[in-house]
């Protein structure tokens, strides 16, 4: 008998589409949506941020730096009767057994000279923070990537959903036809039982459509950052022959354009510019380095015969110092920031070299996928064609008698195979045409 779940199955999945057809997006509005709410999109603009605070501080390397600092303390000795105390060069006797003591100071330094590094840091950050900016836009062109690809998918799951419905249809006429011809002498139960089978067969693949749609439309709005309680399905309309058919870039030519905007290129090229600028940075850790420093300082204390006025005249201390700093040996510290500095130059070289490889072979695989598909995709709209009117006939005999039930599910499964070759070939053609023009800068459009 046939398992009623089934059906039951089906409505649950079409409340389910229902509920996500309450809200459409096109596939701009997923770019654009994605792009302003995308969670790693947000924290790569924070690393900007970050860049930028970064540099700051460099920048304020270069300027003097102040501080003030003060020491308030008291002491207390209760079994001392005459307590000396040496303060700024003078000694002061008190026999109190509390004291209070007080100092001030003001500290500056200023590294005049240390190789250039200050400068160079500043220059590396530079750098950093146009990577970071490049490794932001590597990120949203990801993001579209990927949302394209899911958005093709949903858009050919749907179409496969109807091929699939149709085909339920015919399944359930058939069976239909079956049982009359079995209570009519005309059909033996082995034959219904296949036909039983059919159906039920057809009945899972619409369920599996539906079940494969919601997982598509999930993922998609995973990278939207939707939560489930947001309705949502795609308003794409099914593509035209002139958009499948249309003219495929040259792979050499959408290579030779990738090069020269692609910022995971322009990011590699520049790590290797950073690198460069990171040797030169380590080398400068063997210059010597000049700095000066001043300090202004004052003191006073409660066992002074003095008032604290006084004090503070009398005590008052300035000194102005310069430095020059030449490193002798280090533990080996700036030869080892040398060598791994090298290392990591010729690390980025071959960075570089990877990401243009695998940029080639990238887009070497959009074209052939481009091609071969458009290809197939013509051939399988001639055999969906032939094999649609033959199944027609198969059909229209069994209903009369004529063919027996092993006939028609071998033409069912022909049109099926035809049918999901056609739109597998569709589809995957669209959408390598669109990301092999994506590549070269253009945008994409379904």
């Amino acid at each position: 008998m046939i398992n009623y779940r089934i059906p039951l199955l089906i409505v649950l999945a079409s409340w389910i589409g229902f509920s996500y057809a309450q809200e459409t997006w096109s596939l701009q509005d997923c770019i654009d949506y994605a792009l302003q709410n995308n969670i790693q999109i947000q924290k790569n603009r924070i690393s900007e941020d970050k860049g930028d605070v970064a540099l700051w501080q460099y920048k304020g390397a270069l300027f003097p730096s102040l501080n003030f600092n003060t020491n308030q303390s008291m002491g207390y000795r209760p079994f001392e009767e005459n307590t000396a105390i040496v303060q700024n060069g003078q000694v002061t006797n008190t026999t109190n057994k509390v004291t209070y003591q007080g100092s001030y100071g003001v500290n500056a330094n200023w590294t005049l000279w240390n190789g250039g590094i200050n400068h160079k840091n500043i220059e590396a950050q530079e750098l950093q923070n146009e990577i970071t900016k490049l490794n932001t836009r590597q990120s949203e062109l990801t993001i579209q990537e990927q949302i394209a690809q899911l958005y093709v998918q949903i858009m050919y799951t749907k179409e496969a959903r109807k091929v699939n419905e149709k085909l339920l249809q015919t399944a359930q006429s058939q069976y239909d036809r079956g049982k009359e011809m079995l209570n009519q002498g005309q059909m033996a139960k082995a034959d219904l039982i296949q036909l039983e089978a059919q159906l039920s067969s057809a009945q899972y693949a619409v369920v599996n459509s539906e079940t494969q749609l919601a997982n598509y439309i999930r993922q998609l709005k995973t990278l939207l950052e939707l939560d489930l309680n947001t309705p949502f399905d795609v308003s794409g309309e099914i593509p035209s022959d002139d958009q499948v058919l249309a003219m495929i870039p040259d792979a050499h030519e959408a290579y030779a354009k990738a090069l020269e905007i692609r910022p995971e290129v322009k990011s590699a090229q520049l790590n290797v510019d950073a690198a460069a600028l990171n040797l030169d940075i380590a080398k400068r850790g063997f210059y010597p380095t000049i700095g000066i420093s001043a300090s202004l300082g004052d003191s006073h204390y409660s066992a002074s015969k003095d008032d604290t006025g006084k004090q503070m005249k009398t005590n008052l201390n300035m000194s102005a110092g310069l430095t020059f700093g030449v490193p002798i040996f280090d533990n080996r510290r700036n030869l080892s920031n040398v060598k791994n500095a090298k290392l990591q130059q010729a690390s980025s070289r071959l960075d570089l070299q990877d990401t243009k490889n695998t940029l080639s072979s990238t887009i070497e695989q959009y074209w052939i996928n481009a091609n071969s598909n458009q290809q197939n995709y013509i051939a399988a709209k001639t055999r969906v064609k032939s094999q649609e009117a033959s199944y027609e006939l198969l059909n229209e005999q069994f209903q009369n008698g004529l063919k027996n039930t092993v006939e028609v599910l071998q033409g069912r499964d022909n049109v099926i195979s035809a049918e999901q070759d056609m739109l597998q070939s569709k589809y995957t053609t669209l959408l390598n045409i669109q990301l092999l023009k994506f590549y070269t800068g253009e945008p994409i459009t379904l």
